[in-house]
């Protein structure tokens, strides 16, 4: 099984989906490191209960593992918020997707490429959007044609 080869720190996740009125809101910050002895998926949140409930936290590293594609990283939650209202299980388990997914193009696992489908997620590092070529307008550009 491929390891998480150097730490990736400071990868944060902010989902805001607005469908309609309201949507999932889930918001984590996490630091990324290559995984102890025990391998796998070694979660550690040290984000207090009032600013991320225990009850989101399954969504979360079911999120991470499918985002991490069976690479093996150790996670700390550093920080985080949720919504009374709009915060539900499945905006946190997208943002434990997109997180994951940024780890990986982080530490090189994934090409950079990858990170423009990163909706939500920032990391240090983190390549810039390829800005889309602007059309010309030849409104108002006509050379004028002198008649003779």
């Amino acid at each position: 099984m491929t390891v998480l080869p150097v730490p990736v720190p400071g990868v944060c996740v902010r989902v805001k989906l607005n469908i309609g009125a309201c949507g999932p809101y889930a918001h984590v910050v996490a630091d990324f490191e290559p995984p102890g002895s025990g391998g796998g998926l070694e979660l550690l949140n040290a984000v207090p209960g009032k600013r991320l409930p225990a009850e989101y936290l399954p969504a979360l590293r079911a999120g991470l593992l499918e985002g991490l594609g069976g690479v093996e990283a150790a996670v700390l939650l550093t920080d985080g918020s949720f919504h009374d209202v709009d915060s539900c299980a499945r905006g946190y388990e997208i943002a434990g997707q997109q997180a994951g997914r940024a780890a990986l193009v982080g530490a090189g696992l994934l090409p950079r490429e990858e990170a423009e489908a990163l909706r939500w997620a920032t990391w240090p590092g983190r390549p810039r959007p390829r800005r889309r070529p602007r059309q010309r307008s030849d409104r108002g550009n006509t050379a004028r044609q002198s008649g003779g």
